[in-house]
């Protein structure tokens, strides 16, 4: 089966016919736009089970946040068929996406993310996807390498001395997607949900960064 946006509508559209509301089946479909329509690799990832991680060790070092299987990606492009294939094999899985691929993220608190996101707006920036997650964080999708960039793109906006709580997510980092819970905090939910125009090309850092780095400092402040 080939993946189309007709596709996705009807497997939503499907799975409320037949009463499929089950965590499993909102997963597999959001992975199935993830992969299909925005371009984004996806990992399966451990939950946390009570105290313990879903992973089955007892000494996890960070219960419930982290790949199951970091190999065991879910390809961009990916068909529905691979992907119900994919996903069945890790029943209950979160979904993570790998950052520093298809994007790299900038971290802020979610108070001052939903202010920036607001002034980012009105000043007709281009803006990615933002991400509101249960630890009180917002994750800005920018275009990859601005992990690597930051120190730099803080200096240039004159923000390089100041106390930030602003950071950069790159390779190596994942993030929990909605609609996923977060190490048994709570979902992850969309300040921004994804769009066509903006998942595939996901803004330079640069154009942010000088309003989020603003609001972040006046937050610190208030």
């Amino acid at each position: 089966m080939g993946f189309t946006i007709g596709g996705i509508r009807e497997m939503r559209s499907g799975s409320r016919r037949r009463g499929r509301t089950s965590g499993r089946a909102s997963a597999c479909t959001a992975v199935a736009e993830f992969t299909g329509l925005w371009g984004w690799d996806v990992v399966p990832g451990a939950r946390a089970a009570g105290p313990h991680c879903s992973c089955g060790k007892a000494d996890c070092p960070v219960p419930g946040a982290h790949p199951l299987d970091p190999a065991a990606v879910v390809p961009a492009g990916a068909t529905l068929d691979q992907v119900t294939e994919a996903w069945g094999r890790f029943p209950g899985a979160s979904v993570l996406l790998p950052v520093g691929r298809a994007f790299d993220i900038i971290d802020v608190p979610e108070p001052a993310g939903r202010r920036a996101l607001i002034r980012l707006e009105r000043m007709g920036l281009p803006l990615g996807p933002v991400i509101a997650t249960p630890e009180g964080r917002a994750h800005f999708f920018v275009a990859p390498g601005a992990a690597a960039q930051l120190p730099t793109l803080l200096y240039r906006t004159g923000w390089d001395d100041a106390a930030l709580d602003l950071h950069a997510l790159g390779p190596g980092a994942y993030i929990t997607a909605p609609p996923s819970d977060r190490a048994g905090l709570g979902p992850a939910t969309w300040l921004r949900a994804p769009s066509l125009d903006t998942s595939t090309q996901p803004p330079q850092a640069r154009l942010l960064l000088g309003t989020l780095a603003y609001v972040a400092h006046r937050s610190a402040w208030a």
